[in-house]
């Protein structure tokens, strides 16, 4: 069986921090990419940050956090971050981690795209006030 546990949301002023984690277990993912979506009510979910497998660890992210939050990972702990600096209210969401499929190993191939993950957890809401 393969969980996947986010945690670390909550309720946040706008111009403060959060660190989001996610522990992976039954599955080893130093050789996944792995990454971070969101999503509001009414809205598809969407990508927010990539990470690639352990040997590389690059990442990408979305237009609109990119410079404000930072993604990595901790392969002795099998568990990526997300770090999210300078919050702004429209950052309120649902966060998920997702594990990529072995194939999909780094984050130049469409990392945005749901498909091409396979294990998902239910998500930490993360809410910003003004």
């Amino acid at each position: 069986l393969v969980q996947v546990v986010e945690s670390g949301g909550g309720l946040a002023q706008a111009g403060q921090s959060l660190t989001l984690s996610c522990t992976v277990s039954g599955l080893t993912v130093a050789n996944r990419r792995m990454g971070w979506f969101r999503q509001t009510p009414g809205n598809e979910r969407e990508g927010v940050s990539c990470i690639s497998w352990s040997g590389e660890a690059l990442t990408s992210y979305a237009a609109s956090v990119t410079g404000r939050f930072t993604m990595s990972r901790d392969n002795t702990k099998n568990t990526v971050y997300l770090l999210m600096n300078s919050l702004k209210p429209e950052d309120t969401a649902k966060y998920y981690c997702a594990v990529a499929e072995p194939r999909f190993a780094t984050c130049v191939d469409s990392w945005s795209t749901l498909a091409r993950y396979n294990y998902w957890g239910q998500g930490t809401q993360v809410t910003v006030s003004s």
